[in-house]
């Protein structure tokens, strides 16, 4: 086959332990073993797909038995056992792939087939691919020859899933963990390849194919195949084109539909999103995208736009830094929650376009920022900030009249501002600015349900609630099974409506305190056993000997005392 019409990922496989990105240290050290003869007698080669383990693994085998020696490999006029190895046709290297032969008989051949010793080269080498899909029997039946093998032979293991496999089978190799390859060196690889196929691709468009390849060599070369055959030869394929190929979209459309979400515009974000869904994007890579953003805006001071980051470009990093400084923790852990729970809903709804609109105009009332909203807390700040001032510039001194009179007339004052401004709702009054209740305590809370004539949220608190902790705005508790599902959601609200500020109420892992109820059947358990040791019991069971102890009642007729 002609070498031009192969697939990149197999053109551009490397053919010496030098020619692999990304793993420089495990390099280094093989060569070295290979140089001073001191080879292990299995090798286990861990990693996410496409990092370079099964051809790692060639390469060795080539090492071992090339006619030239490891010093003088072969690089292109291949001798007769590099040929055999790379086209996988020779007779001492065996290639296995467990997950079609995970069977005890499969093993069996393979270790039948080892008591002979090498045809044509130095070593006999077996190379098993996603060796963890071996069955435990075949492993069981592996590890006596595994451990003591013959001098000529060596195993060579690649998996993805290192966890699944036996310790016993872990201990007996020397084993190497590939990790990702950093974005940096990865982007140099793949737009040196696009020269050379003399592709015309923006390093944008590139930067794209890094971030969605995750580190991995063989997905990047498959999604820069995919991309130069998608277009015309002559055309330069830029970010946007890109985004079109692979099914994703400019982050920057994310950062301003969170700007707009922020400022409560709830018809502009319905726009913003319906233009990202008609490119074609998928909810699921929507979701992930968001909670992207938001872990940048989390962790915007320790990220940089250079180095191994090729997530963000400049513009986007200076717009997510100037939200940061404006958006609390809070919120974006509230978001967080709300959007992982979200990835979770999509799954068993029908439409999953209109469940992500409600998603977001959600995220607009959970952060309680529409624009109605933002007005009115503005004003009532403006208003406050107004009286205070009064408060200092006046001698303290002043009648009582004078004082109110001066209030009064600063109250006006703003009023005709606030007209003036076109605002529908009169913030002035003062009884239409609702109070804002202080919670000290979980009694306090329990009473102003009690008071708000929220008397299911009372119920549930005093018998199915078990208090952890309440302090800061902060409630931690546990609960028992009889608890209603939607009550953190309600309890939420509640406070935020009763207090104006954001409530953060957490499950633990720890028993908690007795509820409001169990307190009350403990206390009268201690009664009841009390009562049964009082003089007054044993007169009335020695003139009743067949009477029970039902209920207790208080008794409020004293003449009965």
């Amino acid at each position: 086959m002609n070498k031009n019409s192969k697939v990149l990922a197999l053109k551009y496989r490397p053919n010496n332990l030098k020619g692999l990105i990304g793993q420089t240290v495990v390099s280094e050290t093989i060569a070295n073993q290979i140089k001073s003869n001191k080879i292990p007698n299995a090798y286990l080669f861990t990693g996410i797909r496409g990092v370079g383990k099964t051809t790692m693994a060639r390469i060795i085998a080539r090492s071992l038995n090339c006619i030239n020696g490891y010093e003088k490999l072969c690089e292109e006029n291949f001798c007769e056992n590099c040929k055999g190895i790379i086209n996988s046709n020779h007779i001492d290297v065996l290639e296995m792939d467990a997950a079609s032969k995970t069977g005890v008989d499969d093993v069996r051949d393979l270790i039948e087939f080892s008591r002979y010793g090498p045809t044509s080269s130095k070593y006999k080498i077996f190379i098993v691919d996603e060796v963890h899909q071996m069955s435990k029997a075949a492993f069981n039946a592996l590890l006596k020859t595994l451990e003591e093998p013959p001098d000529y032979l060596k195993f060579i293991f690649a998996t993805t899933e290192i966890k699944k496999l036996p310790v016993t089978v872990i201990s007996r190799c020397q084993r190497f963990d590939l990790p990702r390859v950093k974005s940096k060196e990865l982007f140099e690889f793949i737009k040196k390849i696009s020269e050379n196929e003399n592709g015309k691709i923006s390093d944008d468009a590139l930067k794209l194919i890094v971030k969605i390849s995750e580190g991995s060599v063989r997905d990047s070369l498959s999604l820069l195949d995919r991309a130069l055959i998608s277009t015309d030869s002559n055309k330069e394929i830029d970010l946007n084109e890109a985004e079109k190929i692979f099914g994703s979209f400019d982050k920057s459309n994310l950062i301003e539909l969170f700007s707009t979400i922020i400022l409560g515009d709830e018809k502009k974000v319905v726009e913003i999103y319906r233009s990202i869904y008609n490119q074609g994007i998928e909810p699921k890579v929507f979701l992930n995208d968001f909670l992207e953003v938001l872990y940048y805006l989390k962790n915007i001071s320790h990220l940089r736009v250079e180095g191994t980051n090729f997530n963000l470009n400049d513009t986007e990093f200076n717009k997510i830094q100037s939200i940061a400084e404006t958006i609390d923790n809070e919120i974006l852990f509230l978001f967080w929650q709300f959007t992982i729970k979200t990835l979770e809903e999509i799954e068993i709804v029908s439409n999953q376009n209109i469940a992500m609109e409600m998603f977001l105009i959600r995220l607009i009332y959970l952060k309680g920022l529409s624009k109605t909203n933002e007005i009115e807390e503005n004003e009532i700040n403006n208003i406050n900030a107004d009286m205070d001032n009064y408060k200092k510039n006046n001698e303290i001194n002043k009648s009582k009249d004078d004082s109110i009179e001066a209030k009064n007339k600063t109250i006006g004052q703003i009023k005709n501002i606030i007209q003036e401004k076109k605002y529908s709702e009169n913030l002035l009054n003062e009884k239409n600015i609702p109070e804002k209740l202080q919670i000290k305590n979980f009694e306090e809370l329990i009473n102003i349900c009690l008071n708000k004539k929220e008397i299911k949220l009372k119920h549930e608190l005093e018998t199915n609630v078990n208090l952890v902790s309440f302090e800061n705005r902060r409630i931690e508790i546990s609960f028992n099974e009889k608890l209603d599902k939607y009550f953190i959601k309600n309890l939420s609200a509640k406070l935020y409506q009763w207090t104006k500020d954001r409530w953060i109420i957490s499950l633990s892992k720890e028993n908690g305190m007795p509820s409001k109820k169990e307190k009350e059947v403990i206390e009268k358990k201690e009664l009841f056993e009390k009562i049964k040791k009082s003089k007054i019991y044993e007169k009335v069971l020695k003139k009743f000997p067949d009477a029970e102890l039902i209920d207790i009642e208080p008794n409020l007729d004293k003449k009965n005392d």
